[in-house]
């Protein structure tokens, strides 16, 4: 359905030992503080499915009022780090699998949260992956994305565009190598109607560095 991301696989493979580091932005602590805040009291007593987990960042500030977690990740390097993080016993468990082929775990998610993945797919495959990603929760389910909004002086800035409007920008990591990514930075419009398309009671939440986009899959 989707094209091959491995270019972005190799890249975040690489990245793992330091991805946290953006975390670190001095300009950002304010906003990713409120978002921590946002985040944790989204989803209690829920199944949470979350996509494109990384290093785990999120992971724990989900599954402090989760019933539980399963978070997924392609790569096994980001995995290793995420399974690290001190969380609540037997509340998560950490899948090597594709956002892009969510696997069949053998139950219904009543709840889906992606953090900065959203910009990593290119726009014209974000409808399939809107509808693949609802189809693997419950009907009526929270469906929460989290991502970066492009602010001058702090974003990394976009590179180049292809024919399609896609976004890349050119990365470069500690041990010297280059790296061009895909990252996409939606207008809230796009995002409302996108998540209008395949949910209901959509909701968008603007920060200076972030957005937060919400609605419930199809009952």
């Amino acid at each position: 359905m989707f094209e091959p991301m491995d270019s972005l696989a190799i890249y975040y493979a690489k990245r793992a030992s330091e991805y946290e580091r953006i975390y670190a932005k001095p300009e950002r602590q304010s906003d990713l503080s409120a978002l921590c805040a946002r985040v944790s009291g989204m989803f209690p007593g829920c199944s949470v499915l979350e996509l494109a987990c990384g290093t785990g960042w999120w992971t724990p500030v989900i599954a402090q009022n989760a019933a539980r977690v399963t978070a997924l990740d392609l790569n096994e390097e980001v995995l290793a780090i995420a399974r690290t993080k001190e969380l609540p016993p037997g509340k998560v468990e950490f899948v090597r699998g594709s956002a892009f082929e969510i696997p069949d775990f053998g139950r219904r998610h009543d709840a889906l949260f992606a953090g900065f993945w959203w910009s990593h797919v290119r726009l014209e495959d974000l409808d399939a992956f809107l509808a693949s990603a609802v189809s693997a929760v419950a009907p009526g389910s929270l469906v929460t994305f989290l991502d970066n909004r492009f602010v001058e002086g702090s974003s990394t800035p976009v590179y180049r565009r292809d024919a399609l409007g896609n976004a890349f920008q050119m990365r470069r990591l500690a041990d010297g190598s280059s790296h061009e990514v895909l990252k996409n930075f939606p207008d809230p419009e796009d995002l409302l109607r996108r998540a209008s398309r395949c949910g209901t009671d959509a909701h968008l939440e603007l920060l200076e560095h972030f957005w937060v986009l919400s609605f419930r899959s199809p009952a």
